[in-house]
């Protein structure tokens, strides 16, 4: 009887009208649970045996509930008294998944305690996630090549926002363009690329000419002699680079000292190497076509042109009236339209007489 009236009493409680209070549960620390362990025994575990203090625990449960309760409760055990044993089973198992259902309703809620080792630096308790059954797919979001997909879309917007947005607001820091002057004879050229780290980044490539530097005819032409192959005898321009420091502003560093000391030997009187010749053989010279003057059209040879029309025009119409003109297509009608006189050639209906004659043809 006793199994029958706790759900019962169970159910009581659950329905009275009295407002629960509202639990306002403070955030608890990411701290591991502190659950007692049972001392290391080779004996099984032993459970104590029911005994009268248990039975004393109903006794004090009845004391706890008001007059209405065990007023109604009465009731209840008299009905119970009065039904048949199909009822009482049927009404046990409905009683049993109510009181669990009412233990599931009144528990407080479970706060999953994280892993302490992978969510110890995350400052933000949202991001925090549980990593359980988190590989199982329920139907019910999209794959993950679909969500790579979004994000390329989100990456997109965002480069529209700051072209649409932000790129303007650069015009204010803009500044007009000032050409280099005598004393920047370089000019560097950089390698970036935007958002992400490459080795050839740090490469640096300087370019000048040999007219621009303070030497004279005599140091500029020591100069493309002492510059080999980076010199550009068509452009005369020369070209360097560099590429074996780390920072580009180290390899900027190093062509400069460079240049300063390929001037020093340009300037050094002591050789000037004017016995040796300066060798182009590093670059090949390529002839591009251009189109003659000659056949530019000027108003003179437009004139020639019309006036030699005009004469041909002339001409045919002479020709036409004398009757001399040759019309090609009346001449190739009138020659669709003969007969067919013609016969066949006798080459072509003779007949080979006698055995045809041994050898070469």
């Amino acid at each position: 009887m006793a199994s029958a009236v706790q759900p019962l009493r169970v159910c009581l409680r659950a329905c009275r009208c009295a407002p629960a209070p509202q639990r306002n549960f403070a955030p608890r620390p990411r701290l591991p649970i502190p659950i007692a362990r049972r001392a290391f025994s080779s004996t099984p575990a032993q459970w104590r045996r029911a005994t009268e203090e248990d039975e004393g625990d109903e006794a004090t449960e009845k004391r706890a509930l008001t007059k209405e309760e065990l007023e109604g409760m009465g009731v209840l055990e008299g009905i119970w008294d009065k039904l048949p044993p199909a009822d009482r089973h049927s009404m046990e198992r409905t009683l049993n998944s109510v009181e669990a259902e009412a233990r599931e309703a009144v528990a407080p809620p479970k706060v999953l305690m994280k892993k302490r080792f992978w969510n110890d630096e995350e400052s933000d308790s949202d991001l925090i996630t549980d990593e359980q059954n988190e590989d199982m797919f329920d139907e019910d979001d999209i794959m993950s090549m679909a969500h790579g997909k979004f994000e390329e879309f989100r990456e997109y917007r965002e480069y529209a926002r700051i072209a649409a947005w932000e790129m303007p607001l650069l015009s204010k820091l803009a500044r007009p363009f000032v050409p280099p002057t005598a004393e920047e004879p370089l000019r560097f050229r950089y390698t970036s690329y935007m958002g992400e780290f490459h080795p050839a980044e740090n490469k640096v490539v300087v370019e000048f000419c040999p007219k621009d530097l303070p030497l004279d005819e005599a140091q500029q032409l020591k100069m493309k002699k002492l510059l080999g192959p980076r010199y550009n005898p068509e452009t005369d321009i020369a070209k360097m680079s560099c590429e074996q420091f780390e920072h580009q502003a180290q390899n900027k560093r190093y062509l400069g000292d460079v240049i300063n000391s390929l001037i020093e030997k340009a300037k050094d009187p002591t050789d000037m190497f004017e016995d040796i010749p300066l060798d182009t053989r590093h670059h090949t010279f390529r002839v591009k076509p251009k189109f003659p003057k000659e056949w530019r059209m000027t108003e003179e040879r437009r004139r020639f042109i019309e006036e030699a029309r005009q004469k041909s025009l002339l001409l045919d119409k002479a020709k036409e009236e004398q009757g001399a003109l040759v019309d090609g297509p009346v001449r190739i009608q009138r020659f669709l339209e003969q007969p067919a006189a013609f016969g066949e050639p006798q080459y072509a209906t003779q007949q080979p007489r006698g055995p045809a004659a041994r050898g070469r043809f």
